[in-house]
């Protein structure tokens, strides 16, 4: 069974309402500790779907990261060939004897 976050969302949401109003009926017999721990749980339960929802639309965003990625991957090979070919270049005229120069005054 895989985890699915399009159905845990909205179970979350609930659950946090849930807690929500919580509060208010366990506050009503002056019950602090109760009330703050249905507080609690509504708070998580909230970064939970809030989380979960990023999480959702979070496979846009990595695949826009993968693109990039090999864009990145692709500009350094063609940097690479072009300092190869820099490198070659310069070799070449190193090698070259310097030409003989003619006086102008001649």
């Amino acid at each position: 069974m895989t985890f699915k976050p399009a159905i845990w969302y909205p179970i979350a949401v609930v659950l946090s309402v849930v807690n929500v109003a919580a509060v208010w009926f366990a506050a009503r017999p002056a019950e602090p500790t109760h009330a703050t721990l249905h507080a609690v749980l509504a708070v998580a339960f909230g970064l939970w779907a809030q989380r979960l929802r990023q999480g959702h639309g979070g496979g846009k965003l990595q695949a826009g990261l993968e693109a990039v990625e090999i864009d990145v991957d692709a500009m350094r090979q063609e940097l690479s060939e072009a300092q190869e070919r820099l490198d070659f270049a310069e070799r070449l005229l190193a090698q070259r004897p310097e030409p003989r120069r003619v006086d102008p005054e001649r």
